[in-house]
């Protein structure tokens, strides 16, 4: 159970998102249209950050990127580098589980069009704030995208220009972690071929060493 430092199901803190969830599960009952929780292990080494949950993905089922296209490579990744027991998520109950490995978002809830403001962002820092607190030492966190960067950043307390995002970069974090830095697992950025699989795996095999080291 996780506890409302970290996550807050009932949070409607930033006015925009909660009127937009409304106006959501009106157009979609059957979707989840809260704040999505982080999904994992509790006792994970590795903590991947997303931006925020998608219409009709997380947003729709409850799990950070479960039943959309940004989750294909990223559940994949997972499984071939043994964190997952399976290769796709479906939904809740698809009887998925990861191992040393957790997901969050730096934003718990849908934004229009995808884009958080940058109040938003602030707002629930503190929520990621709280979670990488949990982390052990030597744990590593996977930025995907610049803002989930910054939003790390943002929740160790450190000037956003100590460290510039890139893909398959290594920052060095308080208490011994790694921030480690990829191109979001979007469709555009896949299909652009901006991110291929080989990128994504060597993304992985870096967090490997570096895990592999602690």
């Amino acid at each position: 159970m996780l506890s409302k430092e970290i996550f807050d199901q009932n949070c409607r803190q930033c006015k925009r998102l909660d009127d937009f969830l409304c106006e959501v599960k009106q157009k979609h009952p059957g979707y989840h249209a809260r704040p999505v929780a982080p999904f994992g292990d509790s006792n994970a080494k590795l903590l991947i950050v997303g931006l925020a949950p998608g219409m009709h993905g997380a947003n729709a089922t409850g799990r950070p990127f479960t039943k959309d296209y940004a989750g294909l490579l990223l559940y994949e990744a997972l499984y071939e580098f043994g964190y997952s027991n399976q290769i796709k998520s479906e939904s809740l109950t698809d009887g998925l589980e990861l191992k040393k490995c957790r997901i969050t978002n730096a934003v718990k809830c849908l934004p229009p069009q995808n884009k958080p403001t940058g109040a938003e962002i602030n707002q629930c820092n503190q929520f990621l704030t709280a979670e990488l607190q949990t982390l052990p030492e030597h744990a590593v966190i996977l930025a995907l995208g610049t803002v989930a960067h910054q939003a790390v950043l943002k929740a160790c307390n450190l000037k956003l220009s100590s460290a510039v995002f890139a893909h398959n970069a290594q920052h060095a974090l308080p208490s011994g972690r790694t921030l480690v830095d990829s191109y979001h697992t979007s469709r555009y950025n896949v299909q652009t071929k901006r991110l291929t699989k080989e990128m994504f795996s060597d993304v992985f095999r870096t967090i490997g060493r570096l895990l592999d080291k602690s």
